[in-house]
Formats: C-alpha cells, structure tokens, sequence
C-alpha cells in the first residue's frame, strides 16, 4: 500500500474528550459564558488535536511549494513564467511577504521545489521536483494520476521529517504563476459554478485578457471532463504540483495530529481536494484570512469553514498564516493563564449562557 493510500484511510477524528475538558475550563473561565468567540473555539479545536487541554506551539513551519504550470501558454497571467523560479529564489534571501511576516511571528520558512520549470541549485530550497511543470491542461490533463500521488506523498512526507524535527503546526503557502487559474478549475470541477462566480484576475489582467482567462478555464474543463466524485482525477487533470503538494501537506497534517493553517484562495484549493479525499482532514484545518480572490468564499463554503481575518489580501505565498498564528497563541494563553472562578474565589451563580 502507498503511504499516500495508507495516510488517507487512517486519519482519526478529533479527540472528544480533550474537547469536553477544554470547554469544561473555558466555561469556568472568569467571563461570560462564550465571550471570547473565536478563541474558544480555536483552543477547543486544538485541544482535540492534539488531545491536551493546555497547548503551547513553540516551534512553527511555513510550507512554500513552488510549481510551474503549463496553462500559461494560454495567456491567463500577465506575468512571465520566470517569476516563480526568480521569487522562489527570493525568498531564500528572506526579502518576500512571506519571509516578513512570518519572522514577525517566529515561524520558520521551509521552501519546496515540486515542479519549477528549470534547474535550481541552491541549498536553502528543497529539491523534491517530481517534473519541471505541470502540461498545459487547455490540451490534456495537467499531470498523470502516478504523478499527482508522487506530489502529495511529498507534502505527507515533508510533515513527517517536520514532526520528527519537533515542529508543532504548519502554514501553507505556494509560488506559481498560472495557479489561480488552476485553482479555479478545481473548485469548478467540484462544485459546478460558473468561471463568473470564481475566476479571478489574480495577479492582474486587463479585461480582455480577464474575459479569456475565464474562457480557457471553461475549454480545460471541457476537454478533460474531470469527475468531481473522484478527487484524484480533478487534481491530476485541472491542478498544479504546488497544490499536489498542500494536499499531501493537509492529509500529514491530519495523519500525524497538528494544527494546519490554510492561507488564500490556492492553499484553499489544496485544502478541498484534501477534504474530498477525507473529510476529517478539515478538523485540522484552521483557515487564516478571507482572500480577496472571488472564488475563496465558495471553497470555504464547499469545506465548511470560516476564515478569522479579513484584510483585503491576495498575496499568496501563505502570508495570511503567521498573521492568524498570533491569533493562535492567543487562544492557548486563555486556557492556560486565565483563572477560573473557582481559582479566583468568585462565585459564578449570576452568569448565563447565551449561545
């Protein structure tokens, strides 16, 4: 059996009892009940991650997959394809969004090439390529099955070396010009919405190139008929190898029990595929912000989540998740630090529930 079949079959659902227990001391918590929203619910879903009531992340991890993808012979992006490996390249040198805000909030940048279309030598970019870019999916599936696997089994083992390193959550995050285009092929392919609803102009585009943009979409999904009840299919005909790579990231996220946060519209993407693939991997999902991008609200709609920021970004890079990750700390501090009634000799007969 693949690792990539033997993770997917044996991710387990959150540990309930440590989520009774949180809630238990959350609710004892000298406040009203519930009035801390958000960060209750995020300390609760942690601690049935990781099955402890109190939880400290000391150590965290940036996930960057780089990719190129074959769709921009199609004319989808105003940028020239040279940009992936150029940015890629620059984020080794700690000058890109994601290299600032994530020192900012003490995370730590792990950047993969899984499919940069050219020869890269530099030790601080992890060669795991499985081929120098996906094939344009306007004439045929962007990659085969066997080489979507390959990709997700190098996000799934990337989270294990991770794990074994003493990292204890992860953000998602990707480099690659053409992916909002894929990105939106898969939500289509799964939900059946039209390229008006949730195609973007990613990088930018002029009208005319935004109305073709949509138009080739439309002719990728045609000519490959991917089948929605088949996530493997949609990947591997309509994806890229940089979100091959954040599903296999979801899946050993889910697999090994830490928290994963999902950043914009393509780490979105990866997180659906992974959620079509099991749906359990969501209970490790924590999504940062609501991207800009149109087509971000219907996947968080087709997962069944919603976003804690909303700050008007499209980036990428994975640059929501160290701004959310202060949000994540926050949660934990209130279950650790916070006295309960009982510790601070109040009475707590008066309150109310109101949720």
């Amino acid at each position: 059996m693949s690792i990539f079949e033997l993770v997917k079959k044996d991710i387990k659902p959150l540990d309930k009892e440590a989520m009774e227990a949180t809630i238990t001391r959350i609710d004892k918590l000298i406040k009203p009940i519930g009035s801390l929203g958000k960060l209750e619910d995020l300390a609760i879903q942690l601690a049935g991650i990781t099955g402890s009531v109190q939880n400290q992340f000391l150590k965290k991890c940036m996930v960057v997959m780089s990719a190129d993808n074959g769709i921009v012979e199609e004319g989808v992006t105003c940028t020239p394809q040279f940009v992936t490996q150029w940015q890629t390249i620059n984020m080794t040198k700690g000058i890109c969004g994601i290299n600032v805000l994530s020192r900012h909030a003490g995370m730590d940048v792990k950047i993969v090439d899984i499919g940069i279309n050219a020869d890269i030598d530099n030790s601080k970019i992890l060669d795991r390529k499985v081929r120098k870019g996906t094939s344009n999916m306007a004439k045929g599936p962007a990659m085969s099955k066997l080489e979507a696997v390959e990709a997700i089994e190098v996000g799934i083992e990337l989270v294990r070396e991770l794990v074994e390193s003493g990292y204890q959550i992860i953000g998602t995050g990707e480099m690659g010009i053409g992916n909002t285009s894929t990105s939106s092929a898969i939500l289509m392919s799964f939900s059946g919405l039209s390229s008006d609803l949730v195609v973007g102009k990613g990088a930018g585009l002029t009208e005319e190139d935004f109305t073709n943009k949509k138009s080739v979409i439309e002719k990728v999904l045609e000519i490959n008929k991917p089948q929605k009840e088949d996530p493997l299919d949609v990947l591997s005909k309509v994806g890229g190898f940089d979100i091959a790579g954040l599903v296999g990231c979801y899946l050993g996220a889910a697999y090994y029990r830490i928290p994963i946060i999902i950043d914009g519209f393509i780490s979105a993407a990866a997180a659906l595929v992974a959620y079509k693939i099991n749906s359990i991997t969501r209970e490790y999902m924590i999504p940062s912000h609501n991207s800009a991008e149109p087509g971000f609200k219907w996947m968080m709609k087709e997962i069944g989540l919603s976003p804690i920021l909303d700050l008007n970004m499209r980036l990428g890079e994975g640059t929501g998740c160290p701004l959310v990750f202060n949000i994540i700390e926050a949660a934990t501090k209130i279950v650790a630090e916070m006295a309960t009634f009982e510790e601070a000799e109040l009475k707590e007969d008066f309150l109310v529930d109101i949720r």
